[in-house]
């Protein structure tokens, strides 16, 4: 499925060979990687940029991955996958209680890794479990990048598309301008943020008879409604 929104993972990880292998394993998946090889810049990095799932190895040469993940835990539901040597049910018990997802143990497959990831995304509603998005009279056919009113084509350009996209993934939820700006635009977008707004009215006019709408949040921004 190609991913119209950018899903971006970070991986903390101090040995270099496997850092770079997952890292070439989740490009070819078309994510975007922010890598680190200790816990600061992996901390950093976490908190500068917007990350959809974390891979976080256990042992880190200046911190412990329990007490990242559980620091993460404290402000974000963001994914974590736990990288480590051990096995033992106690260390892994020990990694759910502070909200560790998932543990992958060393060593493995990379491609068992990108599943697990695959997953995660999916539990956590990161991508569209589906190829295909329906309500009601409205589809969107994500693979061919189409959306239908009643089996008839909306007439939506690249960007409202990929807008739109976002907007599914999130549906239910409250979107600032701001946010939307940056994850369906991205940071070196250098316009005005009223952007959003002028790309709004032209969808909401194209999906007049739809039984899915795109909702004024007073003082946040928008939130797509299933009707």
């Amino acid at each position: 499925m190609n991913n119209l929104i950018d899903i971006k993972i970070l991986v903390i990880e101090d040995e270099k060979k496997l850092l770079d292998l997952v890292e070439k394993y989740l490009h070819r998946e078309g994510y975007s990687v922010l890598k680190a090889q200790n816990g600061k810049t992996g901390y950093d990095l976490f908190y500068e940029n917007e990350v959809d799932l974390v891979i976080l190895d256990l042992m880190l040469p200046d911190a412990s991955g329990y007490d990242i993940c559980e620091q993460i835990r404290k402000y974000s539901d963001t994914p974590i996958i736990m990288l480590t040597a051990r096995a033992s049910i106690e260390e892994k018990l020990d990694g759910f209680s502070k909200g560790a997802d998932d543990y992958v143990t060393k060593p493995f497959s990379p491609r068992e890794l990108v599943a697990r990831v695959k997953a995660q995304l999916k539990r956590h509603n990161r991508i569209i479990k589906e190829d295909t998005y329906s309500y009601k009279n409205f589809k969107f056919e994500i693979n061919h990048n189409s959306a239908y009113i009643n089996d008839e084509t909306l007439d939506f350009s690249p960007g409202e598309l990929k807008l739109l996209y976002y907007l599914i993934l999130n549906k239910n939820i409250n979107l600032t301008r701001e946010t939307i700006l940056e994850r369906v635009w991205g940071n070196d977008f250098e316009g005005d943020i009223r952007v959003v707004d002028t790309r709004i009215k032209r969808m909401r006019e194209k999906l007049d008879g739809a039984d899915v709408k795109i909702v004024t949040v007073r003082g946040i921004g928008y939130r797509w409604e299933e009707a």
